[in-house]
C-alpha cells in the first residue's frame, strides 16, 4: 500500500536560520498562530550559497528542525526546503529535504529547440482563444505570436525544471517531496497570460508543482519594505491567483497550487493587500522570510549590551572592510546607498539603543537606517567566520534573542498576513 503524496497545507511560511540556532523560537510563532486557530506550517530553508558561506550541511538544518519540532511537541506538518537548487547543487539536499525550490533563473532566456516551441504551441490551442478567469472576470486573448514569444523565453527553463524534478524523484520517490518552481529572478514580471503559458509548460513536464514563485513588479529587497506601486502589485497578485485557479482546472496540476513570495520578509506595505487577496480567492500562500532571524539575533546581541553589543559593533566594522565581497552575491535583491551607511568609527561609539534603532525595521523611528539593515542582512559571513565566538554569544543571550525572533515572526509577519484585524 502506497502512502499519499506529501501535500502542503494552505498556509506555509519559509523560515531561514543561518546558524540553525533559532528553530524553537521560529516554531513558537507558528504555535502562537495555531493557538489562535490558524495553521501556518513552517518550511525551514537554507540555500546552497548560504551553506557554503556558513560552512554547514543540509543535514544540520534537518537536525535543527527536527529538534525544534520535538522540543515544542509541534503536532502538525513541517518541511525542509532545498532552497534555490539547480542540477549542480541538488545532491546534498536529496536525503534531508522534502521540499525543493527548483531555481531555473539561469535558463530563462535560453532558447529551446524550435521544434519544441512549435510542438508546445500546437499542443495548446486553448491558449490562442479568449480566456476568462473566473470569478475575477479578467479576460485576455492569446495568439500564436504571444505563445511562441513566451515559450522562447521560458520553455527551456521549464524543461530544465522538469529534468531536476525527475532527477530528485528517481532518488526520493515521486510523492515523497514538494516541488516549487522559482521564476522570479528575471528582468521583468510575468503578465497573467505569460504565467498561464508557463503553467501549461510545467504541466507538460509533469512536474506536480505545489507552489510557484513568479516575478512581481516592484523591488523585493532583502530585509526592507517593498518599493513600488502597492495598488499595481495588488492587481497583479490578484490576477496571478486567478491564473493559478484557472490552471488547476484545465491542466493536470495539484489543486493546492499557490503563489510563493520570495524575499517576503519585511514587506509590511503588502501584507494587508496579500491577506485580502488570498481571503477573497480562498487561496493559500507561501511567504518566505529567510533573513529576518539573523537580523533578530544581531539586534538581540546589541540589546544585551556589554560583550554582545561589542560583538555586534565588530561585525559591522569588519563587514565594512569586505563590502563588495558581501554585497556581490545579492546584487539583484539589495539597493544600498553607501553614502548613508554610518562610519565604522561612529558605530563603535553607539549605545545599545542606537544600534537597535538603526537596525530594527521601524519606519516611525527617525534613526532607522534601511541601508544599514540591508547591508547587515548580507553580512552574516562575518559572523560565520567568528565561529564559536558568535554562536556562543547568541547562546549566552538565548532568552532575549529568542523572544525577539518569535515576536518579529509572529507579530510583524504572521499576524498581518494571516489574521484579520
Amino acid at each position: 500500500m502506497t502512502s499519499a503524496p506529501l501535500q502542503l497545507p494552505r498556509y506555509t511560511i519559509g523560515v531561514g536560520d543561518r546558524f540553525a540556532l533559532q528553530g524553537q523560537a521560529q516554531l513558537q510563532a507558528c504555535v502562537n498562530a495555531l493557538e489562535l486557530g490558524i495553521e501556518i506550517v513552517p518550511v525551514w530553508n537554507k540555500s546552497n550559497r548560504e551553506h557554503l558561506i556558513v560552512g554547514s550541511e543540509p543535514s544540520e538544518t534537518r537536525s535543527a528542525a527536527d529538534a525544534a519540532v520535538a522540543g515544542l511537541a509541534w503536532p502538525r506538518a513541517y518541511f525542509l526546503d532545498a532552497d534555490h537548487i539547480g542540477m549542480k547543487t541538488v545532491d546534498p539536499f536529496i536525503t534531508p529535504c522534502d521540499f525543493f525550490t527548483i531555481d531555473v533563473a539561469d535558463k530563462i532566456g535560453s532558447l529551446a529547440e524550435a521544434s519544441d516551441i512549435r510542438s508546445f504551441t500546437e499542443r495548446h490551442p486553448e491558449l490562442l482563444a479568449e480566456i476568462v478567469l473566473e470569478p475575477s472576470g479578467l479576460r485576455f486573448k492569446g495568439s500564436r505570436e504571444v505563445v511562441e514569444n513566451v515559450a522562447q523565453k521560458y520553455l527551456a527553463a521549464i524543461q530544465e525544471a522538469g529534468k531536476i524534478y525527475r532527477y530528485v524523484a528517481e532518488r526520493k520517490g515521486a510523492g515523497e517531496f514538494v516541488s516549487e518552481i522559482s521564476i522570479d529572478e528575471t528582468d521583468s514580471p510575468q503578465t497573467p497570460v505569460e504565467l498561464l503559458i508557463i503553467l501549461a509548460a510545467i504541466a507538460d513536464e509533469q512536474v506536480p508543482v505545489q507552489t510557484i514563485a513568479p516575478k512581481f513588479s516592484g523591488r523585493f529587497n532583502k530585509g526592507v519594505d517593498y518599493r513600488g506601486d502597492v495598488e499595481a502589485f495588488t492587481r497583479e497578485f490578484t490576477a496571478d491567483l486567478a491564473v493559478l485557479a484557472h490552471a488547476t482546472r484545465i491542466y493536470d496540476l495539484p489543486g493546492n497550487l499557490k503563489l510563493s513570495v520570495h524575499s517576503g520578509s519585511d514587506k509590511f506595505s503588502l501584507y494587508r493587500p496579500i491577506h485580502g487577496a488570498i481571503t477573497d480567492a480562498r487561496a493559500g500562500i507561501h511567504l518566505k522570510t529567510a533573513g529576518t532571524t539573523w537580523l533578530a539575533e544581531l539586534a538581540g546581541l546589541a540589546l544585551a549590551g556589554g560583550a554582545g553589543l561589542e560583538l555586534a559593533k565588530e561585525i559591522y566594522v569588519r563587514a565594512c572592510e569586505h563590502m563588495d565581497e558581501l554585497c556581490a552575491p545579492y546584487a539583484s535583491v539589495i539597493e544600498i546607498d553607501r553614502r548613508k551607511l554610518p562610519a565604522p568609527e561612529a558605530v563603535k561609539r553607539w549605545s545599545s539603543l542606537e544600534y537597535v534603532d538603526a537596525l530594527n525595521h521601524d519606519s516611525n523611528c527617525s534613526s532607522y537606517n534601511p541601508d544599514l539593515r540591508q547591508f547587515l542582512h548580507v553580512s552574516f559571513k562575518i559572523a560565520a567566520k567568528m565561529g564559536d565566538r558568535f554562536t556562543g554569544a547568541v547562546l549566552d543571550n538565548e532568552a532575549l534573542i529568542a523572544d525577539g525572533v518569535t515576536e518579529n515572526l509572529f507579530e510583524r509577519h504572521i499576524r498581518p498576513v494571516f489574521f484579520t484585524d
